[in-house]
């Protein structure tokens, strides 16, 4: 009765294999999800999905397998009058607090519950909207959608709204983390570990657990072995546009650069408007009065730090290609040959754009940071990150 589901997830693109089908359906077996709709979902996610990019797509896949499992119909609801008392206690135990508990055991307990439940259903006719007796929508009744009461049970409602039902693929949590959309701080520190690279160095201080193992095993006793202790030996110089058309952006840069600084050890970072000119600064407040030449970024600075460029690279062509083309002041330079020299001194260099993809043939100056860049221009998004992230490690 699951190949259905199988196929779903292979036609969504999730790289499930039969093996890891069998693993699941011998889950199933086992009793591991019985009566429980959520754990049958994390069952199935966790046979199914080794990465985690693929859980939005295997969430779409599961609606689009058992989309009718709680839309409960008049037969069904019937039905379930009839399930097992011990069932529908361990279900409340698992989703219930203990005060909503004591309210429905002052109401009678959950035969009472399910016993009014039949009754109303009996009784009422048509669709209900509001109150808090009979089963609708958008009430206090114990029965139906939309509404609130904590010992309810909910009846033809597409998604949850207090969080008290079983039916967990509805959120969505892990929408964020599919390959082409835009990131948030966690999948963007998944993204920027790609480019973490440890470098042994130091004492003798970190047990190789490994070797201890390989060379006891070859000896015939204990033999511990260690290593240097690992350092993140990456160093990272970052320069983020701000002001003018990358406002839209604030959020997403804001993220990035929060998971930057707990990603890497090295992080150094300096902001400038649309273009590198002779000038960057770390404050925004003071981004006339404080600025640091960019010469003596340049010096400061080798060629062992990753250059990463963030901006939208959206503006006048003149920007980039004339002295004087800045708007907010006059450039003795024409901004390309300040990234020409970024990119002289900083070879494993990158451009992450906020813009879609797809609309970057349209926008002159774009054209033009990439040719600079050698097309090493990649969208913020995880699968944009992730190839970026790549080119940085050749």
């Amino acid at each position: 009765m699951f190949l259905p589901f199988f196929e779903n997830l292979r036609k969504s693109g999730i790289p499930v294999s039969l093996r890891e089908y069998l693993s699941f359906l011998e889950g199933m077996k086992a009793g591991l999800a019985t009566y429980d709709v959520e754990a049958f979902y994390y069952l199935a996610r966790t046979a199914m999905v080794k990465d985690e990019r693929n859980l939005d797509k295997f969430d779409r896949a599961f609606a689009a397998s058992f989309q009718g499992l709680e839309q409960i119909t008049l037969d069904q609801v019937l039905e379930a009058v009839d399930l097992p008392a011990d069932w529908l206690r361990k279900m409340a135990e698992k989703h219930l607090s203990d005060e909503e508990k004591a309210e429905i055991e002052a109401l009678g307990g959950f035969e009472k519950l399910m016993e009014t439940l039949k009754e109303r259903l009996k009784e009422q006719e048509g669709r209900h909207q509001g109150g808090n007796k009979w089963i609708g929508t958008a009430g206090t009744s114990p029965f139906g959608a939309y509404g609130y009461n904590p010992e309810g049970v909910r009846i033809g409602q597409k998604e949850g709204r207090h969080g008290r039902a079983v039916k967990v693929w509805d959120k969505r949590e892990f929408k964020n983390l599919d390959d082409t959309v835009e990131l948030g701080t966690r999948n963007i520190k998944v993204a920027l570990k790609r480019l973490r690279r440890w470098a042994r160095e130091g004492a003798h201080e970190e047990l190789d657990l490994d070797g201890t193992i390989r060379a006891t095993a070859e000896h015939g006793y204990l033999d511990v072995k260690t290593r240097p202790e690992r350092h993140n030996a990456v160093k990272v110089l970052l320069f983020l546009d701000v002001g003018g058309s990358m406002d839209p952006h604030i959020k997403v840069v804001e993220e990035l650069f929060s998971a930057a600084r707990t990603e890497f050890k090295h992080l150094e970072y300096y902001y400038f408007h649309n273009c590198l000119y002779e000038g960057v600064w770390r404050d925004n407040r003071r981004r006339w009065d404080a600025q640091t030449p960019t010469w003596e970024v340049l010096n400061t600075y080798g060629p062992d730090y990753k250059c990463i460029f963030v901006g939208d690279a959206s503006m006048s062509p003149y920007e980039i290609a004339y002295p004087g083309g800045a708007n907010e002041h006059w450039n003795a330079e024409a901004g390309q040959v300040w990234l020409n020299r970024a990119r002289e001194q900083w070879k494993d260099s990158l451009w992450i754009n906020p813009v879609p993809e797809k609309y970057w043939d349209y926008t002159h100056s774009i054209q033009m940071i990439r040719e600079i860049f050698d097309s090493r221009m990649v969208p913020m998004t995880l699968s944009g990150l992730e190839k970026g992230m790549k080119e940085l490690t050749r």
